[in-house]
Order: structure tokens, then C-alpha cells, then sequence
């Protein structure tokens, strides 16, 4: 479960977001358009340490773009090339806001979103002593491989950044689709996702197992 904070960003994500997307080259959208956020979801850390949230956003008349970040409460050592931004947080104080590819807390997540259907965590405010629960934007599928254990995902020993963007680890290859698109028949295992106005399922990742 995700527990969330009624705070202020400052600058806020899509404003992170509007400097760092046109920098990367699977980026298409509108120059200098405004970002709109399509849709969210979060994955837990086991830890409880570092915030992995999924933004689906669109720069202007632009297709639809997936980044998965993760917030962090100090830098992360080596990821300075990963690095989206800095914020301030009104709760809990400075975020370091990174690729979440380049993560560790990020690959284990989506390995067992893929093959596990283990889907995304339980968003809540907590508000007077009790728990109030944010209905998610967007819906999840995963290919829920029989008899698959998700594999053990230390840090990832590549990444390469593009559409997909490859994040390479011992057992496992994790390919993030960028510009989210309709699912081909496929023997790999994926993970899809559909939100209001977009009834017909998204290929958001997809694995392929060593």
C-alpha cells in the first residue's frame, strides 16, 4: 500500500517533467505545449523507503508518454545521469526524482507486475486516524504466468535508455514501453493498462526471461 500526503511540490512533477522529457529521444509531443497527466499508478518498495509511481502524459496533441519515477529522500549513488529533478516537498522535504529504470526499487516491482499480475499498490490518505483510499486511474494486467516465481532483480546491470527503454538484470530482460501502444500477440509476458477513454488495453512493459 502507498501512503500519500496532502502536500505541495515545488516545482511540481509535470513541471520536472515539461524540462527533462524533450531531452529524451523516444520524447513526441508539442514544443513548449503544457504536459496534461493521463494517468497513475504506484508500486510498493517492500522497504517503505522510495516512492515508484507510473505517469502516463501527453505534451500537447502529443501521443501518449510513460515514465516511471521514484522519489527518493537523498541521492542515489551513481544514478546522477538518471536524475529527472529536485523538489520540496511540504511533508517530507527535499525529493530526489530519478528514471525509475535506473532504480534498483523498480525492476523487482514491475517483474512481478508482468509475470505475476501482482498489479499496482493500494493508494490512501490517512486522514483523522483512518484510512481514505484514492481510487486508481488506470487498470492493470499482467500475464499471471502459471508457475512463474518472479525472478530475483538485484540492480540492474544495464540499462538502455529508448523506446523500449531495456533494463537488463541476471534472470531477466525488462523492456518499458514509452509510447504505450495496442498489444501484439506476443509469446512474451506483458503488462497492459487501461484507464477512462482508453477501453482497449496499452502494451506498457514486457519480459523476456534467461
Amino acid at each position: 500500500m502507498a501512503l500519500l500526503h496532502r502536500a505541495e511540490l515545488r516545482p511540481s512533477k509535470l513541471d520536472l517533467l515539461a524540462a527533462w522529457l524533450p531531452g529524451r529521444s523516444w520524447f513526441t509531443g508539442t514544443a513548449g505545449a503544457d504536459l496534461t497527466r493521463v494517468a497513475t499508478c504506484r508500486f510498493d518498495d517492500p522497504a517503505g523507503e522510495v516512492g515508484i509511481e507510473t505517469l502516463l502524459v501527453r505534451s500537447g496533441a502529443g501521443p501518449v508518454l510513460q515514465v516511471p519515477l521514484t522519489y527518493r529522500g537523498a541521492p542515489l549513488p551513481g544514478a546522477d545521469d538518471w536524475l529527472v529533478g529536485t523538489t520540496e516537498h511540504s511533508v517530507l522535504g527535499p525529493r530526489w526524482v530519478y528514471d525509475a529504470c535506473a532504480d534498483p526499487v523498480y525492476p523487482p516491482a514491475l517483474a512481478a507486475a508482468v509475470l505475476a499480475g501482482a498489479g499496482q499498490a493500494e493508494e490512501y490518505f490517512e486522514v483523522d486516524g483512518r484510512r481514505e483510499v484514492r481510487p486508481p486511474t488506470m487498470t492493470l494486467t499482467g500475464s499471471r504466468v502459471d508457475g512463474v516465481e518472479p525472478p530475483v532483480v538485484g540492480a540492474p546491470q544495464e540499462v538502455v535508455d529508448g523506446d523500449p527503454t531495456l533494463i537488463r538484470a541476471d534472470q531477466v530482460e525488462l523492456a518499458v514501453v514509452r509510447r504505450p501502444a495496442p498489444s501484439e500477440p506476443s509469446s512474451a509476458p506483458g503488462l497492459t493498462a487501461t484507464w477512462p477513454g482508453q477501453p482497449t488495453p496499452l502494451l506498457l512493459a514486457y519480459a523476456t526471461l534467461h
